[in-house]
């Protein structure tokens, strides 16, 4: 079987691999036809997913000089409930909600129009070290590459190729499209729910458009960390059904989706010789499962240090460790790890004291819309959000010492 050669193989066609690809050609026109991406799919394949995307991931495109119009719900900000109380915050459009299987393909073909060649229904099979290059075996041949960008999501093959497990941190997602009933809140907000302390997560209602209908989006987000590897987690599919009843809907009426999330870890390996990992294969959101403006991060990261390396012709073995500390000085590192830490907050024993807190500060929800959409921070509510902070742990901490 012959083996055709490409200098860059970026496994996996949803935002992460795509944009990769176009922040390459971007940064290195010249690299553009040295660079194929594989989609394992048909395009325009079904993509399991909530669908917020934030302002970031629109502007972060924009400056590639890409626009995706695709259908769309408009989001003007995040409502929030809890066991504790409730809050929202509206500071006007902060993002969007898209369907995958439209935005996914709009972005392929906006790659495929600067050049670049993306190959759908073609799946990745394994890879192997050859003679200083990586063979790529895919349903459709062979590839022999001088470097691979693992872009393929929680099921990664080229994570697995480098010998990582499946991570620490893994959710699992389920969800469903429904009718409007009258029991719902304003369509322009994202809602949480997080009150059901059956889940180490949240329930979700989101507005989007199918086929020209706007229907929610409903699911739950669970988060399983290392301590509860040894327990059974909840019945997801019952708890969604249970909550579908409670608004008058029929669950048998409705198709459920299920997937899994990998989130990221800081201390986590994200290259090693000629391959390197972006988006879910390295990680994202632990605490939300947000995961598409950060897919475009990521891709946008990685297409520029490609640019950079390959345009200096230090892509050897060792050259792409440069990718580790590429992503640890990013911001976007700098906002997961902050993520990492509120997860032992908000999923810990301090749940109920974070469920208070955001629903007395509304301020808060307004600082994580602004950060959703890369608005500029009003400064005068972060400083309201930490002065309300410090109060609340420190009355804890007072009550703590009172009771021994």
């Amino acid at each position: 079987m012959s083996v055709t050669s490409r200098d860059i193989v970026v496994v996996g066609g949803g935002p992460a691999g795509t944009t990769t690809a176009l922040a390459l050609a971007h940064a290195a026109p010249g690299l553009a036809r040295r660079v194929v991406v594989l989609e394992k799919a048909r395009y325009p394949r079904e993509k399991p997913c909530a669908g917020a995307l934030g302002g970031r991931g629109d502007a972060l495109l924009g400056d590639l000089g890409v626009t995706i119009d695709v259908p769309s719900a408009h989001v003007d900000g995040i409502s929030f409930h809890g066991a504790r109380g409730a809050a929202e915050a509206s500071p006007g459009r902060i993002g969007r909600v898209v369907r995958r299987v439209e935005f996914d393909y709009a972005l392929a073909r906006a790659a495929a129009s600067r050049g670049i060649e993306v190959r759908d229904g073609v799946g990745v099979e394994r890879l192997h070290d050859d003679d200083g290059a990586i063979v790529v075996a895919t349903t459709a041949g062979e590839l022999a590459a001088r470097v691979v960008v693992g872009c393929d999501g929680v099921g990664s093959v080229v994570r697995k190729s480098m010998g990582l497990g499946a991570g620490e941190l893994r959710a699992q997602v389920i969800e469903v499209d429904t009718e409007p009933v009258p029991g719902d809140r304003d369509r322009a907000l994202l809602h949480f729910d997080s009150a059901d302390r059956r889940i180490a997560g949240y329930a979700w209602d989101f507005p989007t458009v199918v086929d020209g209908r706007a229907l929610v989006c409903r699911g739950l987000y669970h988060l399983k960390t290392p301590r509860d590897a040894s327990r059974d987690g909840p019945d997801l599919g019952a708890l969604l059904a249970e909550r579908l009843r409670g608004l008058g809907i029929d669950p048998a009426r409705c198709q459920n989706k299920r997937y899994a999330e990998r989130g990221f870890e800081p201390a986590a390996r994200l290259a090693q010789g000629r391959r390197m990992l972006v988006g879910e294969a390295a990680g994202i959101d632990p605490v939300t499962g947000e995961g598409i403006a950060q897919a475009i991060e990521f891709g946008v990261l990685a297409g520029r240090f490609l640019a950079r390396t390959l345009g200096n012709g230090r892509e050897g073995p060792g050259e792409l460790e440069g990718w580790q500390h590429v992503v640890a000085a990013s911001r976007l590192a700098r906002d997961l790890r902050l993520r990492v830490r509120l997860m032992g907050l908000f999923y810990g024993p301090w749940r109920a004291e974070v469920e208070a807190f955001l629903a007395e500060t509304p301020a808060a929800l307004f600082v994580g819309c602004q950060h959703f959409a890369a608005q500029p921070r009003d400064w005068a509510r972060v400083g309201e959000v930490a002065g309300h902070a410090v109060a609340r742990v420190t009355a804890a901490r007072i009550a703590a010492l009172l009771a021994r």
